[in-house]
C-alpha cells in the first residue's frame, strides 16, 4: 500500500469505482466476498488505495473513470430500481440501449412521478448530491386535486410532522390562484425529499396528487428534456 495520507476507506474506494454503494459494498465484506492484495477482507473499517488489488467475487474492480452525469427524462409508469419484483418496466431497462455501463441515480421519483432524473458512474458524486447538507433543492410542478387552503400551504415554509415523521421546510407557489380549479398547478421546492413526501403532505391537507413532474435538482435543469431523452451534462 502506499502512504496513509492516500488511504481511503474501502467501501469509500468501491463507491467511487462504481461497483455498489458504500452500503452494498459493507455488505459484500460482511459475506466474504471482498479480497485486498490476495487476502479475504473482514471489515470495511480497511483503508485501501486505487494501487491495492481489489477483487469482488475473485474479479479485480477497476480504477474510476471521470464522474460522468447524465439528465434523463423518466416517464410515468417506471421504477427506478435495477430489478423488480413484481416485474414492472424499470428506468434501468429503458437505458439499456444508451449502453451507458453501470450507473446509479441520484434519489428517486416513485412510479408516479416523471421528470428529471440523474444518473451518474460516481457512487461518490452520488452520495454528495443526496446528503441535504450539500444544500442542492429539488422543484417540482405538481398537479393537485381538491380544495387549495393557501395559507396552509404556505405555512410549510416552517416544516411538518406527519405520522411521526418529520419533514424540513417545503416551498408552495401557487403560479395563478385567479384560475385556482379543483385541479390545480402548484410549484413546490424539496431540500430533503423523502420517500412520497410531497403525495403525503399534500394529502395530510386533503389534496390528492395526480401528476409530478421534476423540473430541476439543485444546479440541474430539465428544460425541454422529453419522456425516454437522455442528456449528457458537466459540472
Amino acid at each position: 500500500m502506499t502512504e496513509a495520507k492516500d488511504q481511503q476507506r474501502i467501501a469509500k474506494i468501491m463507491a467511487r469505482s462504481g461497483v455498489c454503494s458504500r452500503r452494498d459494498a459493507e455488505r459484500l465484506i460482511g459475506e466474504g466476498r471482498v479480497k485486498v492484495n490476495g487476502k479475504l477482507l473482514t471489515t470495511p473499517a480497511t483503508l485501501v488505495t486505487f494501487d491495492d488489488l481489489i477483487e469482488v467475487d475473485g474479479k479485480p474492480i477497476t480504477k474510476p473513470k471521470n464522474t460522468r452525469i447524465w439528465m434523463y427524462y423518466k416517464p410515468p409508469g417506471y421504477v427506478t430500481t435495477h430489478k423488480d419484483p413484481e416485474q414492472r418496466p424499470t428506468v434501468f431497462e429503458d437505458l439499456s440501449r444508451h449502453n451507458l455501463g453501470r450507473v446509479i441515480s441520484i434519489g428517486r421519483l416513485d412510479l408516479s412521478s416523471e421528470g428529471l432524473l440523474l444518473l451518474t458512474n460516481d457512487g461518490e458524486f452520488a452520495r454528495y448530491a443526496e446528503l441535504p447538507s450539500t444544500g442542492w433543492s429539488r422543484c417540482y410542478r405538481v398537479r393537485v386535486y381538491g380544495t387549495i387552503d393557501a395559507r396552509a400551504l404556505m405555512g410549510l415554509q416552517k416544516g411538518i410532522t406527519i405520522d411521526d415523521i418529520n419533514y424540513g421546510p417545503i416551498q408552495v407557489e401557487i403560479p395563478d390562484q385567479k384560475s385556482m380549479t379543483l385541479n390545480t398547478w402548484l410549484l413546490v421546492t424539496l431540500h430533503e425529499g423523502k420517500n412520497r413526501e410531497i403525495r403525503r403532505v399534500m394529502e395530510y391537507f386533503g389534496l390528492r396528487v395526480n401528476r409530478l413532474i421534476r423540473m430541476s435538482y439543485g444546479p440541474f435543469q430539465l428544460g425541454n428534456l422529453q419522456p425516454h431523452a437522455i442528456k449528457e451534462v458537466y459540472l
